[in-house]
């Protein structure tokens, strides 16, 4: 299996309903690796010598295939038998901004087949940060945030895995210019599967059991409040630790219901290592008064140091 350094930025700018949610929730905070199939390809660059005849055709990067001719395809290789089968030029379906399209493409002729000229994306790889896992269940959350296809819409996810990752290096964040950690998976045994994508997180299942030892209530909105707090964290190798924030503001439920908190970094030693809010530290969790609260998910662009949480209530919803 090949390192993934791929990452999954905090965004720039559990299989339960809270009437029913766990009392307590293993606060996360590991590192982990992520791979996520959506059951569909997309387009996700140009040959840089065949890809004019796409271009010209109307093709952008972002399309999702849906049909060549009258023959669904899913799958790298389904196009690749579809454009075979065609002999010559074909009726592409494709969906962009969520209208179907149709567009007439002549394949190239090549050694290896007609090709249409495009690199063809079948899914998502990358690290982010659990969140939290239920020990009675194995339910867990990452990210605290979705993950979003080439075209800036959430990935349809089919099935996805997650992996054993550790941290490898960090570009520091600066002003303006987010930093972040740079991991990569560490065996390629799968530890879960991966089987909801939402703008609130990922959700999934632990493939082995889990401890229990280091539980936390879980919070109400009602009961964040303003004031010191810490997140869990990776930043050097495999190692978790918890680091100094101060919640700064509580925002109710909006629209967004993944900006509930305005957080600062306080830690020395954090800041001195990242800067700040880095990507791939979304789904940090964060812990006030003994009890588990939310998540990191995004980073003031402009000030490293500050970012948003969302409530950890919202995350179960999300997952319910």
């Amino acid at each position: 299996m090949k390192k993934i350094r791929l990452l999954f930025g905090v965004i720039l700018i559990y299989l339960i309903s809270v009437s029913a949610q766990a009392a307590t929730l293993v606060p996360g905070g590991q590192l982990i690796g992520m791979q996520l199939q959506e059951g569909s390809v997309t387009i996700a660059a140009f040959h840089p010598e065949l890809g004019d005849a796409a271009k010209k055709a109307g093709l952008r990067e972002g399309d999702r295939i849906l049909r060549i001719n009258n023959t669904p395809v899913s799958s790298a290789d389904e196009v690749r038998s579809a454009l075979t089968a065609a002999k010559g030029a074909v009726q592409l379906h494709i969906l962009r901004d969520n209208k179907t399209k149709q567009l007439k493409v002549t394949p190239h002729t090549t050694e290896n087949g007609p090709m249409l000229g495009v690199f063809l994306q079948q899914g998502i790889s990358g690290v982010g940060t659990l969140t939290y896992y239920d020990p009675e269940t194995g339910d867990f959350a990452a990210l605290g945030h979705g993950v979003n296809a080439k075209n800036g819409n959430l990935l349809p996810l089919l099935r996805g895995d997650i992996y054993d990752a550790q941290v490898q290096g960090i570009r520091k964040g600066t002003p303006g210019k987010p930093g972040q950690l740079m991991g990569e998976v560490t065996s390629p045994k799968t530890t879960g599967d991966l089987r909801k994508n939402t703008p609130q997180g990922v959700f999934g299942k632990l493939r082995t059991p889990a401890d229990s030892s280091d539980a936390l209530p879980v919070a109400s909105p009602k009961e964040v409040k303003t004031g010191p707090a810490t997140i869990r964290s990776t930043t050097q190798g495999n190692t978790l630790r918890e680091y100094s924030v101060e919640i700064l503001k509580i925002y109710p439920n909006g629209k967004d219901r993944t900006r509930n908190m305005l957080i600062k970094i306080t830690d020395p030693a954090l800041l001195e290592t990242t800067g700040g809010i880095v990507q791939g530290m979304s789904g940090s969790p964060i812990i006030q008064d003994g009890k588990l609260v939310g998540a990191v998910t995004h980073v003031l662009v402009n000030d490293p140091t500050t970012g948003y949480g969302i409530f950890i209530e919202n995350m179960l919803d999300a997952a319910a």
